[in-house]
């Protein structure tokens, strides 16, 4: 190898850069913590939407961008280890998805900036002062989990008529999660049902929730997005479909392992906007200046082999607003 050329590890694999004409590059390195729920490989779609808009942006990973990748692998408990992990590697910024990572990464640091790719209650869990001024080193995209929980009940209502009694599957340790079920209540109530609260926080309580469902004559479910849900959706869905329960979700990574419908924000669109927050912040912007933006883009898919599987016909009405099919 000639002199002029340097080795740099990144990610695992070695890459060769010619020293010169690298130089200015090398100078302007951005390393980027990301505090997920699941692993990379189960996190492919978003990731790769985060990393497409950082390009559009000119960081390119490999050349001047290190991507640090940090899971808590359905464990939320995990998360402020692994954010004062990334304090003190340190990265020059990092990206959360949700309401306990994010809290685990302002609590890990008062001067890295933070964005959140995707949050439900970004003020109403403490984490912001306002949407309009975050006044801290935190600042993203809302998810609004909440404000689309009456609607997710709607189309459960609407796919199966004859539902008296929702269930609600969530961890009640995460902040998002007690606004979401007064929201469901008032939507149930609106459409003359009930419904019943199965509060999750470890694995096997899952299997047990399902168990109480069958006992209490539950015939719909709503499961919200959290660590724990997302790293069990194949459990979840496939215990859903097995007790043939119309089952919402708010994210489409439940629909493609065999969910029937999700409703709600395109999270691949998010991703690939927090990259321009991103470069704000790298180019000097301070978070606390940088507004809350709200999701634009929706998505309502639905999973028409597993709605065959639980004897159901989805309607036209439903089937003509999709913006996916899966058969």
């Amino acid at each position: 190898m000639r002199r002029r050329d340097v080795v740099i590890l990144i990610g695992g694999a070695i890459v060769v850069w010619p020293l010169a004409p690298r130089a200015q590059h090398s100078e302007q390195l951005r390393r980027i913590g990301i505090l997920e729920t699941v692993p990379a490989d189960r996190d492919r779609a978003n990731l790769s939407a985060l990393l497409t808009g950082l390009r559009e942006h000119g960081y390119v990973e490999g050349q001047n961008l290190q991507i640090e990748y940090r899971s808590a692998d359905g464990h939320a408990d995990r998360f402020p280890a692994l954010a004062t992990e990334l304090v003190r590697l340190p990265v020059a910024l990092i990206v959360t998805r949700g309401t306990p990572a994010t809290i685990a990464a302002k609590e890990a640091t008062e001067t890295i900036p933070i964005v959140f790719a995707a949050i439900g209650e970004p003020v109403g869990a403490g984490v912001i002062a306002t949407l309009a001024r975050p006044g801290s080193n935190v600042t993203g995209l809302s998810a609004f989990a909440t404000e689309l929980a009456g609607k997710r009940i709607e189309l459960l209502k609407e796919v199966m008529p004859t539902i008296a009694r929702v269930g609600f599957m969530h961890n009640m340790e995460n902040p998002v999660a007690p606004p979401e079920w007064q929201a469901i209540q008032s939507a149930v109530k609106a459409l003359e049902m009930s419904a019943e609260l199965f509060d999750i926080r470890r694995e096997p309580e899952i299997t047990a929730a399902f168990k109480t469902m069958r006992q209490h004559n539950v015939d719909a479910l709503y499961v919200g997005i959290d660590a724990l849900t997302q790293a069990n959706a194949k459990k979840i869905v496939d215990l859903a479909t097995e007790q043939k329960l119309p089952t919402v979700y708010i994210a489409r990574q439940y629909v493609n392992v065999g969910g029937l419908l999700s409703y709600g924000p395109s999270f691949q669109d998010l991703y690939r906007r927090a990259a321009g927050l991103i470069d704000k912040i790298l180019k000097g912007a301070k978070p606390a200046d940088l507004p809350v933006e709200q999701p634009t883009k929706f998505e309502l898919i639905i999973n028409l082999k597993t709605a065959n599987a639980l004897g159901l016909t989805i309607p036209l009405s439903i089937l003509t607003r999709a913006d996916e099919v899966i058969e």
